[in-house]
């Protein structure tokens, strides 16, 4: 039962942060949606950013999710990547909350919503790097700093998926698959 409360109040919260925004949001609001009163949403959280921060938890579970299914065995590194971050990509893109966070750091820079999309990142990553690790453990790519090379490979996924369509013309994902080929995973991949 404490675990369905808990439940319920974050996804009130996630729906009233996806319409009004982090900031517009209440924990009257919360409450009124999770049908609960203020007082038991304070029994779970003591402020509304642990709550985000649960949300956040909460989506980074369902990105990792959507980056498995996205996997194929037996398939090379360079092409579980290129599928995992498409599903990644697409998760956040169709996700209403990611979106209506990324409009608010955009229009506001909201502190806790900078923190909470950056500890989002930070999920992203660390997937990433475990993927690295075990691709340089079967010989896939070279060794490399997996930490580093997490981060690099996904900055340039997005700003090959996200920046490059608010100047040009949007890339299809077999250009973005190609491009990262091209400019980065070449330069990874074991000379035979």
């Amino acid at each position: 039962m404490e675990i369905d409360k808990k439940k319920t109040i974050i996804e009130a919260a996630a729906k009233s942060f996806a319409i009004f925004g982090y900031k517009a949001t209440t924990i009257d609001q919360i409450a009124k949606i999770a049908k609960v009163g203020k007082g038991t949403i304070y029994l779970y959280f003591s402020t509304k950013e642990e709550i985000l921060k649960g949300i956040i938890i909460d989506i980074a579970q369902k990105m990792r999710h959507a980056a498995d299914e996205s996997i194929i065995p037996g398939q090379s590194f360079i092409t579980n990547f290129n599928a995992a971050l498409s599903g990644i990509v697409e998760f956040r893109e169709t996700h209403e909350l990611t979106i209506k966070l990324s409009q608010e750091v955009n229009e506001l820079g909201t502190p806790a919503v900078v923190d909470a999309l950056q500890s989002l990142e930070y999920e992203i990553c660390d997937f990433i790097e475990a993927k690295i690790s075990i691709a340089i453990k079967r010989g896939e790519i070279r060794e490399c700093d997996p930490k580093i090379t997490a981060f690099l490979m996904f900055k340039m996924y997005i700003n090959l998926v996200n920046d490059w369509k608010e100047r040009y013309e949007p890339l299809s994902k077999e250009q973005v698959a190609n491009l990262i080929n091209l400019y980065f995973m070449e330069g990874l991949a074991k000379q035979h």
